[in-house]
């Protein structure tokens, strides 16, 4: 698809910035309903953790937790090299370049842990491909950390929600609200 960049502003209570998004990527003419109810209600991101954005997109998630902590870290992870270079470009567009590292899920190295996560994960990617991209990230969340996923009702939050319990993942409904729902997620006791 060819490439037609646009601002797209970031509405939310305490902030509001607008960041370039293009053709080709997730929600691309506006802030997906999902990812600002994820900015709006998830508990606030500590100053100083390391946080990690599953399937960032343009990057709504990685540039606002990045405004709104002073000395964390955040990964932004996507396997589109579009919404790698959108993010890269929004991170540099608000000074946080130095804070936010953007690549494709397999140049994490093997030892970084997360005290966060926080996603609108790439549900359509189907059930398999899915499970196995959440319980891969999710294993790696430090004692005591947390994730945030946002899923709409209808594309199965609630039977998402089931199976993380089940692969020893403590979930709870967070946030309920508009046909999303706000997941939140312990890391497994063993981790």
């Amino acid at each position: 698809m060819a490439s037609k960049p646009a601002q797209t502003e970031v509405n939310l209570p305490d902030l509001t910035v607008t960041l370039t998004s293009d053709r080709g990527v997730f929600s691309h003419d506006r802030l997906d309903p999902g990812t600002k109810l994820l900015l709006t209600d998830a508990p606030p991101v500590d100053d100083d953790a390391v946080t990690l954005d599953i399937g960032c997109g343009w990057g709504p998630i990685a540039c606002v937790t990045a405004l709104r902590t002073r000395g964390g870290r955040i990964w932004a992870i996507d396997t589109n090299s579009r919404a790698r270079t959108l993010t890269e470009i929004n991170a540099r567009e608000i000074g946080a370049a130095d804070r936010i590292t953007v690549a494709p899920p397999t140049e994490i190295p093997k030892g970084v842990r997360f005290d966060r996560i926080l996603s609108n994960p790439p549900i359509r990617i189907g059930k398999p491909a899915l499970h196995q991209l959440l319980e891969s990230w999710l294993s790696r969340l430090n004692p005591g950390g947390q994730a945030h996923l946002v899923v709409q009702k209808h594309l199965g939050s609630d039977s998402l929600s089931r199976w993380l319990t089940g692969q020893g993942f403590p979930t709870i409904r967070w946030v309920s609200r508009s046909g999303y729902r706000i997941l939140e997620v312990d890391p497994r006791e063993d981790s």
